[in-house]
């Protein structure tokens, strides 16, 4: 550890921030640690006192709830959630005013990417998925059938290469309409006086609303891409006559590139498994590296060496003849560690601080590299740094997050409000309080956004001593869920975050179900959301097809004045109703069971913070610590109220260890639980966060899953 004041800083991040962070920043390393030293000192007793008050909240919550148990009387318990502070009175005429906000936060309505920040490979993806190929992402997943010879194999199948075709040319007829006949009668495309001309064999027509043509690249006569916009999104037409693909169509059309993540969120929280000093470095190293634009992963990819950078800007030339510009990667938000995390990289006086004030010193100013123009790429032609706060309880959190981001500022020399906050709407007392939430953070906020699977934990957790929870499976058509998602939408609203910040949902856990995506993630834009989370490029690609559809402005006007949803419908409590059967009971405990020993296994056994993993019936689910939450928090739900008990517990996990060592049986580095499970630091992991589940702090797993990884890591080194 290197000693600076009253400041233990391990050796990696303190050299990380000499010669790194610092250099061509405008602040010393000096400043810097002096600066972290006094925000700790003056924020970090504010953060634990309202640590505290969650923990005490809770206590008065449980003891309600085990005195009102078999007699609950809701209206009683809304009285007592505002006598003890729970439930606040929501400001009068909230209004946000926030300023120089980039148009994909502020105004253009799209997929959102959300990446673990300790995979540099990840980071460049979701970076780079502003722009995906619509052919590929059609050809390589399920929206294309199999059927009638249209397997995908391993070589190229001109059979569903046609299919593909056909689902592209109906989208650009959908979108891009022509006057007279459709693209997949087109046997050219060309610019002729500044207005797109498609020709149809011995005929030609024009769009039906030529307003749609922005702009093309190569000769008028017979360019190389022809720009379309809808919805303020873009399709870029390639044509290619000398490619694979467009040698052989009518029009010479090599592919068609969709405008798909216009934003991302590189995560340093749910999605990483990083539990000291050395992990935070690479977190904060591919932060840096994306701010700075420098950013390089190189790896074997079809037994060749691939190295992936940040793409370049598009340039085109528009319609009237000057030069048009689209951004080549998506406008990145970088998202912190929750309150209530402590970090030991940096300690004070022998404690360690709040991780959350050392992530917003480091992600603030790696941002400030891209504000100067110490890179190749912008990311904020605005001038802001966009970071996600999640795991707030309530408007007092978000308040002492506005106050932690104007310390920043004053420390790093950036301009005030510079600092763009995001608000994860995740949390029970936020989303009862989330209209103080945003009003504390007026001048800030840039994103508000629904988590089904945290906020169902959360919900879990809070209400423990109700009684037995809904199975997992059902929480989705709960009340409570079903008027948090349209109470979110409709706070935002009302708070004119319309074309000043984004409102999202949640993520599609299904990478491989692209099919089922496409027909269930509609519902997002519809619902007012500007943007909603995908796990992948490719889903990005896909679902950016759902933005084409909706204009999400005119639908937002359309339902900004419904009748919000009520206070006793988000606080309805998702108790189980009648009985269920042992096979029912036990179903739903191996299928928890199976999730958890899934995604712990990677995430203590080999530090993997974010994986697809295979659920009991092997369908690929995107796992992070939100799923996590909520599994754990059911199972310790049903064995407090004698659902199950510890035996049942512990021979399903057994069971379940046997199943997912199975599943893992071609990783070679993976490391099998089963038979020594006492020996097996993850499978303890797994266990520990069931059986101890309940008096987790508001149900949270980092606790037990930074412990077992930590001497994991420590067997490993010995």
């Amino acid at each position: 550890m290197v000693r600076i004041g009253h400041l233990e800083i391990a050796q990696s991040l303190h050299d990380f921030v000499e010669t790194s962070l610092t250099p061509d920043s405008g602040v010393t390393a000096a400043d810097f640690w002096s600066a972290l030293e006094a925000v700790v000192a003056e924020m970090g007793p504010r953060n634990t006192a309202l640590l505290a008050r969650r923990d005490e909240l809770q206590g008065q919550i449980d003891a309600y709830l085990v005195a009102a148990r078999g007699h609950h009387d809701h209206t009683d318990y809304l009285d007592f959630l505002r006598e003890i502070g729970y439930l606040e009175d929501a400001p009068v005429d909230v209004s946000v005013a926030t300023s120089k906000v980039d148009s994909e936060i502020a105004g253009t309505a799209g997929a959102q990417l959300v990446v673990p920040l300790d995979n540099a490979r990840y980071a460049l993806n979701a970076a780079n998925a502003r722009w995906g190929s619509l052919y590929d992402a059609l050809y390589g997943t399920d929206v294309i059938t199999d059927e009638d010879g249209a397997d995908a194999g391993s070589g190229y199948n001109p059979v569903r290469g046609a299919k593909v075709i056909a689902w592209a040319r109906a989208f650009l007829d959908s979108h891009a309409p022509l006057v007279d006949g459709s693209h997949t009668d087109a046997t050219g495309y060309a610019v002729v006086d500044g207005a797109l001309q498609v020709s149809l064999g011995a005929t030609a027509t024009v769009l039906a609303d030529p307003g749609q043509f922005v702009g093309h690249a190569g000769d008028a006569a017979d360019p190389s891409n022809i720009v379309l916009r809808k919805h303020g999104l873009h399709a870029d037409i390639r044509i290619d006559r000398a490619d694979t693909i467009g040698k052989d169509d009518p029009a010479g059309i090599a592919d068609i590139d969709l405008e798909s993540a216009i934003s991302s969120i590189m995560d340093c929280e749910d999605s990483v498994s990083a539990v000291d000093a050395d992990d935070k470095v690479v977190v904060y190293g591919n932060w840096l590296g994306l701010m700075k634009g420098d950013l390089v992963s190189t790896f074997r990819k079809g037994g060749e060496s691939v190295e992936r950078r940040l793409n370049s800007d598009r340039v085109y030339t528009a319609a009237d003849g000057s030069e048009l510009v689209l951004p080549g990667r998506a406008c990145m938000l970088v998202r912190n560690v929750g309150h209530h995390l402590t970090t030991d990289a940096v300690t004070m006086d022998g404690e360690p601080i709040h991780e959350t004030i050392l992530d917003c010193f480091v992600t603030a100013l790696a941002g400030k590299h891209d504000l100067l123009g110490n890179s190749a790429f912008r990311n904020s032609r605005a001038g802001s740094i966009y970071i996600v706060k999640p795991k707030m309880h309530g408007a007092d959190e978000v308040a002492w997050a506005v106050d932690l981001f104007g310390r920043v500022e004053a420390a790093l020399g950036l301009e005030p409000t510079t600092l763009k906050m995001g608000i994860m709407d995740e949390e029970r007392r936020t989303s009862l309080n989330l209209a103080a939430a945003i009003d504390q953070a007026r001048e800030r906020v840039v994103f508000i956004n629904t988590g089904f699977l945290d906020r169902t934990g959360d919900e879990i957790h809070t209400d423990m001593e109700a009684g037995p929870m809904l199975k997992k499976g059902d929480m989705k058509g709960a009340t409570w869920l079903l008027a948090y998602e349209d109470a979110n939408v409709d706070t935002g609203l009302a708070a004119g975050m319309q074309n000043r910040a984004q409102i999202g949902k949640g993520m599609w856990a299904k990478p491989s179900e692209m099919a089922e995506m496409l027909a269930a993630k509609a519902s997002h834009p519809q619902s007012g959301a500007t943007c909603a989370w995908v796990p992948s490029p490719t889903a990005a690609t896909l679902h950016s097809t759902h933005y084409f559809d909706t204009n999400v402005a005119a639908r937002q006007e359309e339902i900004h004045d419904r009748a919000p949803r009520s206070i006793d419908d988000l606080t309805t409590i998702p108790l189980l109703c009648g009985e269920l059967t042992e096979a029912d009971i036990q179903t739903e405990l191996d299928n928890n069971c199976q999730s958890i020993l899934g995604y712990v296994v990677r995430w203590v056994g080999q530090g993997v913070g974010c994986s697809t993993v295979p659920d009991i019936d092997d369908v690929g689910l995107m796992e992070d610590l939100a799923t996590l939450r909520i599994s754990s928090q059911h199972v310790a739900n049903w064995l407090h109220h004698g659902l199950v008990d510890e035996t049942q517990v512990r021979e399903a996990m057994q069971r379940m260890a046997l199943a997912v060592d199975a599943q893992n049986a071609d990783d070679s580095a993976y490391e099998p639980m089963a038979p020594h499970y006492e020996a097996s630091i993850p499978f303890q992991a797994a266990l520990a966060l069931v059986l101890d589940g309940r008096f987790q702090k508001n149900g949270y797993t980092e606790a037990i899953l930074r412990d077992h990884r930590r001497r994991q890591k420590a067997a490993h080194a010995g």
